[in-house]
């Protein structure tokens, strides 16, 4: 992702741009699977991990991010490609290998529809499938 498409991701988000945040968006963007914090501290490490934690919580708030739990109970981030603050319709499904600890988004696995007792109110799901990779299993 360009320079240019970062600014716009995060103007469309109501996220001033700023250098580390353009930087930040750029590596989440390229990861081919959600990044923990130390993962995306150790990519960009002209950044240090007090402005890459103010930046994650501000792309959360903004619903830039997406913010899931892997199978090893660490905090991972990725991009969150929906453009709408009410609805978000990036909501896919990830596999965590319990043998490599490795977590692979699973963008055709449609996640299903949760129906909640009434007054209670959905704000985000993660759908997590555990168990062993094609690379692990074989």
């Amino acid at each position: 992702m360009d320079e240019a498409k970062s600014i716009e991701i995060l103007l469309e988000h109501d996220i001033r741009p700023t250098a580390n945040r353009i930087v930040l968006i750029k590596t989440l963007a390229e990861a081919e699977y959600p990044l923990t914090m130390t993962e995306l501290e150790d990519l960009v490490d002209t950044i240090d991990k007090s402005n890459v934690f103010r930046a994650l919580t501000l792309f959360r708030e903004h619903h830039l991010v997406h913010v899931l739990q892997d199978g090893a109970e660490a905090v991972r981030y990725e991009l969150c490609h929906s453009h709408e603050e009410g609805h978000d319709d990036d909501i896919h499904a990830h596999f965590y290998c319990e043998k490599c600890g490795q977590i692979f988004c699973l963008n055709n696995i449609p996640v299903p529809k949760v129906a909640l007792p009434e007054g209670y109110q959905m704000n985000t799901i993660n759908y997590l499938i555990k168990g062993i990779c094609p690379k692990c299993g074989g």
